[in-house]
């Protein structure tokens, strides 16, 4: 037989609960009946007395076990079969007080018996069935010979007693089904939690970063690479505006053009400010707004194999110009000069000879730029307070490039902002910055100065050192291109500067960024790394 346990499924005990309902409703009804009915085979009508003690023991015995299955006593006995074989006793019982079997109380049998087949295996529901057979002969035994007057019946209980049977295997087979069911239910939500298990796992160690936003830009899902971009406090739940307002800025103007989305990929900054990311929106079901995936992909791994495959090249341009180019150059440079002191030379010929020697210069300039793109390892990066040391360089800027002092001014926001780098290297950086910053911070209404800001960014306190100026800015056809080699602009410089400038910030752990100005302008922020953090 089946047993019946502390952990029977939820259904056996709401079967068993309503056959407890069942025992207390027949077992009150007795009276009723005995009151009511009339004639040779109504209730109670062989022997009154011995009806209503039968009902009293029955609902004694239905309380018993109501208060056995409220527990939920482990022992099957007490809460499956001691009770049945109490309704087949009781149930017995009135119908030998009410005549026996042809007063139809037996009818009464049907019900448990099958409940209690459904929640046992076929051989279970075949003893009880066995069981209750038993009882009832004995019981129309004693009915015939005991109650004068009455027919024998036994044909009567033994179609009752068939139809016992058929229930029970029925009742039972139909169990067996039943558990089968469920035990494939159970096996498939197993399965569905399994699966949603291992996409979690799958979504939350993806290399990719990945963010799910509903159209109420609340993140629905958010995986551990992407957490680690956006910062902690980037959680299931959280608004996107609160985590990166500049991303909730992203994807709203997303939203506004669906039909851009292939080519829209805006940068942003990590939580720490220094990793550029690019952004790729793609979006969820048809539903207007639809839910966004946001795949968030960190710019520098890439971008720092790109660059090692420029550098490797232009070491080697390095190389071929240092011996192929140099000394024509130098050639053509100093006879340009001799020429130019000749006393029988023209005006226009003073003119030609000038523009021979500024461009040859100006290859010389190429060719030393490109050749200091080699020297990256060179790096001896050093403690630097940059409240201190700023002002020397200013000095020295102004002085060189002979602009009033009043032309650069600084703001270190109430702090003191030390760095770990190279100070040769950020002199080279900064003087790259300043001096293109100040060519083209001139506006209608004259020179405006340029800006060297000191701080920290909120969150990873890392320091920074900005140059904003309040000039045209950079045309937006070559913002993504400006940190290429030999890209220029307004300029019409050698298109190394910026490149150079990145490549020795990138050689002492820092990052070079750009964005536009909120009035216009330039702002080009050095993120220096944590001079608390790295071991050089």
């Amino acid at each position: 037989m089946q047993s019946s346990r502390v952990d029977t499924p939820e259904l056996s005990w709401r079967i068993l609960r309503l056959l407890n309902l069942f025992r207390v409703l027949v077992a009150l009804s007795i009276g009723p009946l005995y009151l009511l009915a009339s004639g040779p085979l109504s209730v109670g009508s062989a022997d009154p007395i011995l009806m209503g003690e039968a009902a009293v023991l029955y609902l004694t015995g239905a309380v018993l076990s109501i208060l056995a299955l409220r527990y939920r006593l482990e022992p099957v006995v007490l809460t499956k079969y001691l009770p049945i074989l109490m309704d087949i006793v009781a149930i017995a019982v009135l119908s030998y007080s009410s005549g026996g079997s042809r007063s139809g109380l037996v009818l009464l049998l049907f019900l448990p018996i099958g409940a209690i087949s459904l929640l046992s295996t076929l051989r279970g529901a075949l003893i009880v069935a066995a069981t209750a057979t038993m009882v009832l002969l004995i019981s129309q035994v004693a009915t015939y010979a005991y109650l004068a007057g009455t027919s024998p019946g036994f044909a009567q209980v033994g179609y009752y007693c068939a139809v016992l049977f058929l229930i029970a295997t029925g009742a039972s087979v139909l169990g067996s089904q039943l558990a089968e069911s469920q035990a494939t239910v159970r096996q498939r939500d197993i399965d569905l939690a399994n699966l949603s298990e291992l996409s979690e796992y799958i979504v939350q160690h993806l290399r990719e970063s990945l963010i799910v936003v509903d159209p109420n830009d609340q993140i629905r899902l958010i995986n551990e690479s992407a957490r680690e971009l956006l910062g902690t406090n980037a959680i299931t739940g959280a608004l996107l505006g609160e985590i990166s307002p500049r991303l909730l800025a992203l994807t709203e103007q997303w939203r506004r053009d669906l039909q851009a989305s292939t080519a829209y990929r805006p940068l942003l900054l990590a939580a720490d400010g220094i990793r550029e990311i690019e952004a790729h929106f793609a979006a969820l079901g048809s539903t207007r707004p639809p839910p966004i995936v946001i795949f968030l992909e960190d710019t520098a791994a890439l971008a720092e194999r790109v660059q090692q495959s420029k550098l490797a090249s232009l070491g080697r341009l390095s190389a071929s110009l240092a011996h192929e180019v140099r000394t024509p150059v130098g050639a053509m440079s100093h006879a340009a000069q001799l020429l130019s002191e000749s006393p029988g030379i023209s005006h226009e010929d003073q003119r030609l000879t000038h523009i021979i020697t500024n461009n040859a210069e100006r290859i010389s300039s190429i060719i030393t730029n490109v050749q200091q793109l080699g020297r990256r390892e060179n790096t001896k990066p050093e403690q630097v307070l940059l409240n201190d040391w700023l002002p020397g360089f200013m000095q020295e800027l102004t002085a060189t490039l002979q602009v009033p002092p009043e032309r650069l001014i600084t703001n270190s926001n109430g702090i003191a902002v030390e760095a770990r780098i190279d100070p040769s290297h950020l002199r080279q950086i900064l003087w790259n910055l300043c001096d293109n910053a100040l060519r083209f911070s001139q506006t209608a209404e004259g020179f405006t100065p340029v800006a060297l800001t000191l701080g920290r960014i909120s969150g990873s306190g890392r320091p920074y050192l900005e140059v904003s100026d309040q000039g045209p800015g950079i045309e937006a056809t070559l913002r993504e291109r400006m940190f290429e080699p030999f890209v220029t602009g307004r300029t019409g410089g050698t298109g190394l500067g910026l490149f150079i400038a990145r490549e020795l910030a990138q050689s002492n752990r820092a990052v070079l960024l750009y964005e536009p100005g909120v009035k216009g302008g330039s702002i080009f922020r050095i993120v220096f790394s944590d001079p608390n953090r790295w071991d050089w």
